[in-house]
């Protein structure tokens, strides 16, 4: 009767393990899955009278999968170590390594299978949500700087008197103005320019002057000129910046020459920008890239480590939960123990089905001496039950 139990607990673990081969092979195009092994044990009292076989338990596989590219700004694979963390909004804690994310409806960055929030990391090591909802658009920034490039002529030009056309800048809205700035010599003091300043209604906005030494470059206190623009209520200054005192970088007066070659370069100011895309970094940034040309960081995501990989309890959708004994170590890709981030990638399944295929015919041997011990210890029975009707 032994016999026939433990052929019968034979028969129970190999079907287990081959409900966690199938499981395996069924995954194995699951973006970030990691299979596990089964691992039997026998069953015995303390005679060390054997019961037959069981089931120890099952282990994830630690080796990472291949990646593959996708194209897709928002997804990512972890060179190394390292899991993404996801929170519920119960405040529970999911890892995985399927990178596929995606950004949600409110602008924050979601697992896209489980529609979990993806966390990222701040200075400080606290995790948060991450989202684009406060980047989406950059504010504008009125001009505050224009530089004049170039030399005035002091004599031989028809007209001595330079007028550069068309110099837009940026109001504190955002919005261009057209300004016109016209140069006048003037005999006092020595060497110096009137400076007016009219807008595109052709009204005078600011008078003022500056100077050039003999040498021809511009004066100290006299190398700039600062006035304010007035736009739907709201003032802004600019200033006219003409070069450092004794260089001729910028602006310089010459005494004499066929034409003026001044002109007006805006160093700043920009309407507002909106968002043209983004891309994570190794370090799992966020580059953010507005229509203005700007560039700007975004949060960091955050990564999480294990004493034991090989002890995490696997949930749906690829996910992996801790056990209660275990606590994870927090913090950034490309520090510490931590993988690097490729963006626009995701991890394979790590399922190898070679092996997968060995373990099936193992269990399959497993399966069939079982179910053949099973079948001698009930021919046996049936014997010695013919034999007492016998007797």
């Amino acid at each position: 009767m032994q016999a026939f139990f433990n052929g019968l607990s034979g028969l129970f673990a190999f079907s287990k393990g081959l409900d966690n081969v199938s499981n395996n092979v069924s995954n194995m195009n699951t973006p970030g899955y990691r299979g596990s092994d089964t691992f039997y044990r026998s069953v015995s009292d303390n005679s060390g009278q054997g019961y037959g076989a069981g089931i120890a338990g099952t282990e994830v596989r630690t080796t990472p999968g291949e990646s593959r590219q996708t194209g897709n700004a928002t997804d990512m694979a972890i060179n190394g170590s390292g899991y993404f963390v996801l929170r519920n909004e119960l405040g529970n804690y999911f890892y995985t390594r399927a990178g596929q994310f995606q950004i949600d409806k409110d602008g924050f960055l979601v697992d896209s299978v489980s529609q979990l929030k993806v966390l990222g990391i701040d200075t400080s090591g606290s995790l948060s949500e991450i989202s684009i909802k406060d980047q989406r658009s950059l504010p504008p920034k009125p001009t505050s700087k224009i530089e004049l490039v170039g030399s005035l002529a002091r004599s031989g030009p028809t007209n001595v008197t330079h007028v550069i056309q068309s110099v837009q800048v940026f109001d504190t809205t955002g919005v261009q103005q057209t300004l016109k700035l016209n140069f006048e010599p003037q005999d006092s003091p020595l060497n110096s320019w009137k400076v007016e300043v009219q807008n595109s209604e052709g009204v005078m906005i600011h008078t003022g002057e500056v100077t050039f030494g003999f040498d021809g470059s511009p004066v100290e206190g006299a190398n700039a000129v600062s006035f304010t623009l007035t736009t739907n209520g709201t003032a802004q200054e600019i200033t006219l910046d003409f070069g450092k005192p004794g260089s001729f970088n910028q602006a310089f007066q010459v005494s004499s020459g066929a034409n003026h070659t001044l002109s007006a370069r805006v160093t700043d100011g920009s309407a507002v920008a909106g968002l043209t895309g983004f891309t994570f970094d190794e370090r799992g940034v966020m580059k953010f890239t507005y229509s203005s040309g700007e560039k700007k960081d975004g949060s960091q995501v955050a990564l999480a480590d294990f004493p034991d990989e090989t002890v995490l309890l696997a949930s749906k959708n690829s996910l992996y939960e801790t056990p209660d004994s275990m606590r994870p170590t927090y913090g950034r890709a490309s520090e510490a123990q931590f993988g690097r981030i490729q963006g626009g990638r995701i991890e394979l399944s790590n399922v190898d089905l070679a092996q997968e295929f060995g373990d099936i015919l193992i269990i399959q041997r497993g399966y069939q001496a079982s179910s053949r011990v099973m079948t001698v210890s009930n021919e046996m029975l049936e014997q010695l039950y013919n034999s007492t009707r016998g007797g």
